[in-house]
């Protein structure tokens, strides 16, 4: 049975700073690449749960500090501080060996009576994750009376992007078992993202992104209160959704389909009418795109791969519709529509111009004016697949996690958001960690495809 949050208690017991055991590299400052200074400083959280395991004389605390530590060595940014470059007032990275900060916590609560559905419930009060502003890696081990770990990394945006921690979490978990690092991260920020000269962009990008501050970042105008949500959809609902996408012999991908349901979904809740009373009310969509694949693509020098690259490499490809086009139209109607708007950033050409818009913004921080809360009113949400982010895979040592998801602790945002993450179990299924209008919270729950989720869905015992 679920708690009450205010019956809900974590008691913290020690504080450790873990740095890395044999860096491989002297202090340096690490420049930030054009990217990085797109990626808004944001904290990104992590949450993964593990239950109960027979390891009596197992300290996973200890465990995790120890081969954090070597970890660490090969990911030595992650133990360095995020400083200001005096000159341009620009984040940069000073790879000093700072460390990482670890806290342990001890919660009173089985990990079956956590509210899994509500989030805003489950982090209220910074029980599950506690930010601090001036270390950009934290973790947060929580034991719970059933003998159950959960554990949070949070980490600054200016780090890197999903693709990044992933990477890290992953070679983390592959020291935890003694394992060698199936990747070797490639921290060439400057060298591997650089501008052209000269500089040149398409027209577009100034509608589209916008030179900000970090107090303009931290203070986003919000319109309506949004809640934190956390979803399963089953294989078979994807599959389902997929198959009315592909009709008429066009193929779609599963990404593609379920954000054609949800734009939809977003109108049956008067999303775009409750903001716009004109004939012409509009709704967006967006969808992150990593751009790792994209870049250096006629490059035929296996050396400019970036599959292991550490840093942000990310756009945003956004959506416009009419409500009246997404009312009538299908799901193959509106997935066409995902496709047009996805398609327009899936290529090197868009990559440079981002690129290069940045240069010529600089210095300063630079967002997406509609995450910013710029875009006119029209609202919008955003979409992230994480399909390849490892969840299963992170076995420190005492098992798989029976969920891994990602949610964010920020309270200021211009968007509504989505993030997707592959099922624990590997059968196909999704969760959804969700930051939503409650309107469009209760126009999904009221159909079958997002169901809320519960620690019996995670098959958790007491």
């Amino acid at each position: 049975m679920e708690l009450e949050a205010a019956e809900f208690e974590v008691n913290f017991t020690r504080k450790f700073i873990v740095k890395a055991s044999n860096p491989l590299v002297k202090p340096h400052i690490l420049t930030l690449s054009n990217l990085d200074l797109l990626s808004g400083r944001f904290p990104v959280t992590y949450f993964y749960f593990y239950p109960s395991k027979p390891h009596a004389n197992f300290n996973i605390t200890e465990s995790l500090k120890s081969s954090l530590a070597k970890t660490l060595n090969s990911y030595y940014p992650f133990a360095g501080k995020i400083v200001l470059n005096p000159s341009t007032n620009e984040p940069e990275i000073m790879c000093d060996n700072s460390g990482a900060l670890v806290l342990e916590a001890q919660a009173n609560i089985p990990l079956n009576a956590l509210n899994f559905y509500d989030l805003n419930q489950s982090l209220r009060g910074n029980k599950l994750v506690s930010i601090y502003p001036d270390i950009p890696l934290q973790i947060q081990v929580t034991y719970y009376t059933c003998g159950g770990v959960s554990i949070t990394f949070t980490f600054d945006h200016a780090l890197g992007d999903a693709s990044s921690f992933g990477k890290f979490l992953l070679s983390w978990s592959e020291m935890a078992r003694n394992k060698s690092m199936s990747c070797v991260p490639d921290h060439q920020r400057s060298l591997r993202i650089s501008a052209r000269n000269p500089p040149r962009y398409h027209s577009s990008l100034d509608q589209s992104f916008v030179k900000c501050t970090m107090e303009e970042i931290m203070n986003i105008p919000t319109a309506k209160t949004l809640v934190k949500r956390l979803y399963f959809i089953e294989n078979s609902s994807i599959n389902q959704l997929q198959s009315q996408a592909c009709r008429n012999g066009k193929k779609r991908t599963k990404i593609e389909a379920v954000s054609a349901y949800v734009w939809k979904t977003m109108v049956q809740a008067n999303i775009g009418t409750s903001t716009n009373k004109s004939h012409n009310a509009v709704c967006k969509m967006g969808w992150l795109v990593d751009g790792r694949s994209r870049l250096h693509k006629r490059d035929y020098d296996p050396n400019t791969n970036m599959s292991n690259y550490i840093g942000n490499v990310l756009s945003l490809a956004f959506g416009e519709a009419s409500v009246n086009d997404l009312k009538k139209g299908s799901i193959s109607d509106v997935a066409n529509m995902v496709r047009e708007a996805i398609s327009k950033v899936t290529n090197e050409e868009h990559f440079l111009d981002l690129i290069d818009w940045i240069e010529c913004h600089r210095p300063g921080l630079m967002l997406s004016k509609i995450v910013l809360g710029q875009g006119g009113g029209v609202p919008a949400l955003v979409l992230s697949s994480g399909r390849m982010f490892p969840v299963a895979e992170l076995d420190f040592g005492f098992g798989s996690p029976v969920l891994g998801t990602v949610c964010s602790t920020i309270e200021k945002i211009g968007v509504a958001y989505m993030n997707q993450r592959p099922n624990a179990t590997g059968d196909g299924s999704w969760t959804m960690s969700c930051i939503l209008w409650p309107e469009l919270a209760a126009a999904l729950e009221s159909d079958s495809i997002f169901q809320p989720m519960t620690a019996d869905r995670l098959q958790l015992q007491s």
